[in-house]
């Protein structure tokens, strides 16, 4: 039985100053399929760079995802100690989730009432 790829999406910090996203690309697509890497530099009052971390989108296996984060997870890479973990959901994912969800919803209560004023004769 072939496992199953799904999408993760992983929180990875620790990032030294000069890291791309190509080097990124390559150091992840050895565990799955690398769809989006957001790097992301945090500044000090005077611009300079304090903290560097990476959000990437993965297509990955279980197994594969716990090979990767076994491997690459507190080791020295690029100037920079890797910390790797699954992200946490941001706040606008889910409220663009819920809102999706809220729509869906209603539109389903909507077909109900019109079939049921319609003897549930086809609507369109």
């Amino acid at each position: 039985m072939k496992a199953k790829k799904e999408t993760k999406r992983l929180f990875v910090g620790g990032l030294g100053q000069n890291i791309s996203e190509a080097d990124l690309q390559s150091q992840f697509s050895r565990f799955g399929e690398v769809s989006d890497v957001e790097i992301i530099t945090r500044k000090d009052d005077q611009g300079n760079p304090q903290k560097v971390f990476a959000y990437i989108n993965i297509r990955i296996t279980e197994t594969d995802l716990k090979k990767c984060t076994s491997v690459l997870n507190k080791t020295k890479w690029r100037g920079g100690t890797l910390q790797i973990q699954l992200a946490k959901e941001s706040f606008l994912h889910r409220m663009v989730i819920q809102r999706t969800s809220q729509r869906i919803s209603s539109l389903v209560l909507t077909v109900k009432v019109r079939q049921r004023r319609l003897g549930n004769r086809a609507i369109w």
